[in-house]
């Protein structure tokens, strides 16, 4: 990175809640917040917003008439926005550029719609400019009334720390001040978890915790997906912010399979080794990592971080076991956890994990996201 850049805020909508103090508040409790709700014709895990989150997304559905034909990607994307700016001390009106994606996009909308064109033998008005992916940050700029840039797209399950990379490089390359960055997932259809049920990767167990990410015993895969989005407000002033990004990597690698990586994580390797930067391996404390839950995904991420920090291993945690996997969102959730724990100083663990013990401080922290396709992204954040 030529220079850092410093988060002035972030908002989520989660299973955890809607504002900082109460996503802090879920962490700290070691219960997890998936449920067993009847999918179709059969009863599946998956974690789910509060009903008090809910019934905010209802209000601002029914603020305008307009809003009433927008996916909750979209809503979601809106609502966390209208907070991280408000959180930033940003107004509406400022030149501010916006790259929030999604995994799947509008899944809910484009379902509906499909099962109305196989009824019905046509295709609703609305049904294109409501499903594309688009639709997300344009909306988002009409909603905030910004003129820069806008940008929205899907890397899979790294999407929103995608979206961090692109802010990043527009901050750096002088073509913009501010930036809004993030994903956005409403995923929890019937046709979508019948996909991930269909890659064999999806919990069955009913367990105390459901999801076992970073269970290096576990046997069987324990995905679950969850909803919700998390925006992040980025500038290149350091003035009142939470955290400072000082180093972002990347990589790719080939493929053997669409929905692997490779057994040591090589795509893992490349972008920790590319954020981390000059910066000496002993002063990374944490790795808040991707860790789906799969036998072979979260194996793959451990042996990563195994090979490149060899006896310097930092502390490693997850939150997929208490709120599901939301796909594009996943990362800047993440994200989010990383910030929370810099700014209380304090490790949140997976409780029933023994793959790593609490920090000895919490200064550097990287966190991780990869998707099909064999991408993954790393941010290292620090104190700002």
């Amino acid at each position: 990175m030529k220079t850092p850049v410093y988060i002035a805020g972030i908002a989520s909508v989660s299973p955890l809640g809607n504002s900082s103090e109460e996503v802090w508040k879920n962490y700290k409790d070691p219960k997890h917040l998936i449920s067993k709700k009847l999918f179709g014709e059969q009863e599946t895990f998956a974690a789910y917003l509060p009903k008090h989150v809910e019934e905010e997304i209802d209000l601002l559905r029914n603020s305008n008439p307009v809003f009433k034909n927008l996916d909750l990607t979209v809503l979601y994307a809106i609502y966390t926005s209208r907070k991280v700016i408000a959180e930033a001390n940003w107004k509406k009106g400022d030149e501010i550029g916006i790259n929030i994606g999604s995994s799947r996009g509008a899944t809910g909308l484009f379902e509906k719609y499909h099962k109305n064109f196989l009824e019905t033998g046509k295709a609703e008005t609305l049904a294109s400019p409501t499903t594309t992916l688009g639709n997300i940050s344009s909306w988002v700029a009409q909603d905030i009334e910004t003129t820069g840039p806008e940008i929205s797209h899907s890397v899979t399950c790294s999407t929103g720390l995608q979206a961090v990379l692109n802010g990043v490089a527009w901050l750096n390359g002088g073509m913009a001040e501010k930036f809004l960055v993030g994903g956005s997932e409403a995923a929890l259809t019937p046709f979508t978890i019948a996909q991930m049920k269909a890659m064999k990767i999806y919990a069955t167990e009913d367990l105390n915790y459901p999801c076992r990410a970073l269970d290096i015993e576990k046997q069987r895969n324990t995905m679950i997906l969850g909803e919700g989005a998390g925006v992040i407000a980025l500038q290149l002033n350091s003035d009142n912010c939470i955290a400072k990004i000082s180093g972002v990597g990347y990589a790719t690698e080939r493929l053997n399979h669409p929905a692997s990586i490779s057994s040591n994580g090589e795509c893992f390797q490349k972008a920790m080794k590319m954020a981390i930067g000059e910066m000496d391996l002993s002063e990374i404390d944490v790795v808040v990592m991707h860790a789906p839950g799969t036998v072979k995904g979260d194996q793959a991420e451990i042996n990563a971080i195994s090979t490149l920090f060899g006896n310097n291993l930092p502390a490693m945690t997850s939150n997929k076991w208490k709120i599901g996997h939301t796909f594009g969102a996943s990362g800047v959730l993440s994200l989010e956890l990383a910030v929370l724990m810099l700014q209380h100083q304090e490790f949140i663990p997976v409780p029933f994990s023994t793959i790593s013990k609490a920090p000895a401080r919490l200064k550097n922290v990287l966190v991780n996201a990869v998707g099909f396709g064999g991408n993954a992204v790393s941010i290292l954040i620090n104190n700002s």
